[in-house]
């Protein structure tokens, strides 16, 4: 953190505390240099847009507030949902933003501006904050990639933008994340799986070599290919070919690298992987937790629900979907954050949990809430983080933010500070013109900040 005397350094250095831009150049500088301060950060999204009164700011005895019950957590003041009891217990290290606010209420453009900072505009391809992130925190010289992206959403992507292909996440798994199964089943159903099984394997693909391939003609192929890359490249100087082989040499690397065991979730207890839940995002929290440990700088985990790949878009139906996906939620989540504490990293690691917008608080006539982009919630858990807090509030309705509306780039220039990246370093866009990691305007929410 940046202690009281940090803070007298830099007021005697001459900077303003007036100026956001000249106070927060200082504070990523200082945090940048803190041996304490965070390297990492994993990025739990939840597609479809999640109902924040369902979640983490219920409205108990209002008609807004659906069946939910709210109960007490582990930072005074603060409840959330019943429906996660785990998460409850883990709140002293989390700060609930409950005052996101924005325009966008279709899904495209709301990713667009969650994940990059910017709405479409024109030509510019815009970077999703994973790319922008890792591109600062990678080890140039580390043989694991830079940024993971575990069972990625399907629909409504971001990618690298104008940073390129190198800067393109590693997918592991793919398609939709099926819903927790019950720890506890009837004796007398039938089974539908081992029980070892923790759903569909999280794998790399073609990380190995294929059957009958020796190492030496695994070399043999591969110095050939390199050759003709080099031919290829040598008449065609072009960004792209060379984002392609700086990704491919990367993907090599991690073929050799022993870091690849990290992909391994065999190595973990039987008893661990269980409490992390028998789904897809549970096994996808551990892996990003067996990620970080090895130095991957940003994981993102995605939690959609079945064969909806936006599992969190419940205009239908709400309370039984958000009952099925909080279940799966709590185990991971909570689990993640205990065992990045047992270990040690929690300090060092940022946790973000968010979707691209809330619902409505009024419940329609199929028992469902529709898009809701002007009061809604997210949270920041674990390193850089000052826990056990609710920043900003709605109304007792819910239909509005009712005190410290928090804009996309706040948050965004939030997660900046925690991390120590300058938000005001400026990247080359594909037409040319210098873009800024978080739009200038950005302010982050210092009463987050540890």
């Amino acid at each position: 953190m940046v202690s009281r005397r940090d803070c007298l350094r830099m007021a005697a250095a001459g900077v303003s505390f007036a100026s956001v831009s000249g106070w927060f150049g200082s504070l990523a500088a200082a945090a940048q240099k803190h041996p304490e301060r965070k390297r990492s950060c994993i990025l739990l999204w939840m597609p479809g847009g999640p109902s924040q009164l369902d979640t983490w700011d219920p409205k108990p005895g209002h008609a807004n507030g659906g069946p939910f019950k709210a109960i007490q957590t582990s930072a005074p003041g603060v409840m959330i949902s019943e429906h996660l009891p785990g998460l409850a217990k883990q709140m002293n290290h989390a700060a609930v933003i409950r005052s996101m606010s924005t325009k966008e209420g279709d899904h495209n453009r709301a990713t667009s501006l969650m994940q990059t900072g910017y709405l479409p505009q024109g030509p510019i391809r815009y970077p999703c904050f994973g790319s922008l992130f890792s591109k600062e925190l990678v080890d140039p010289h580390s043989e694991m990639p830079g940024f993971v992206s575990i069972a990625p959403a399907t629909f409504f992507r971001t990618g690298p933008g104008f940073l390129g292909p190198q800067y393109a996440p590693m997918i592991v798994g793919g398609g939709p994340v099926a819903p927790a199964k019950p720890e506890k089943p009837d004796a007398d159903a039938p089974q539908e799986t081992a029980p070892d099984d923790f759903g569909p394997p999280l794998k790399v693909a073609n990380l190995g070599r294929p059957a009958g391939v020796t190492s030496r003609q695994a070399e043999a192929r591969l110095d050939i290919l390199k050759q003709l890359d080099r031919q290829f490249a040598s008449g065609r100087p072009a960004p792209p070919i060379a984002s392609h082989l700086s990704a491919y040499e990367r993907a090599l690397q991690l073929m050799k690298a022993k870091g690849s065991e990290a992909f391994d979730l065999d190595e973990e207890p039987q008893n661990l992987r269980v409490k992390y839940g028998r789904n897809q995002f549970g096994q996808g929290c551990l892996l990003a937790r067996r990620l970080v440990e090895r130095g991957v700088p940003f994981v993102e985990v995605s939690l959609s629900n079945g064969a909806n790949a936006l599992g969190w878009d419940t205009h239908v139906e709400n309370f039984k979907a958000v009952q099925s996906l909080s279940e799966t939620l709590d185990a991971g989540f909570a689990t993640l954050i205990a065992d990045l504490a047992d270990r040690g990293l929690l300090s060092s690691t940022l946790v973000v949990w968010m979707g691209e917008f809330g619902r409505t608080p009024k419940i329609n006539a199929n028992n469902g809430r529709d898009h809701f982009p002007l009061a809604w919630s997210t949270i920041l858990m674990g390193g850089g983080i000052r826990g056990g807090q609710a920043i900003g509030k709605t109304d007792p309705d819910g239909m509005r933010v009712a005190a410290r509306p928090v804009a996309v780039g706040d948050f965004l220039a939030t997660i900046c500070a925690s991390l120590g990246i300058d938000p005001t370093k400026q990247n080359v866009s594909n037409v040319g013109r210098p873009i800024r990691v978080i739009d200038p305007k950005a302010s982050p929410i210092r009463e987050a900040l540890a």
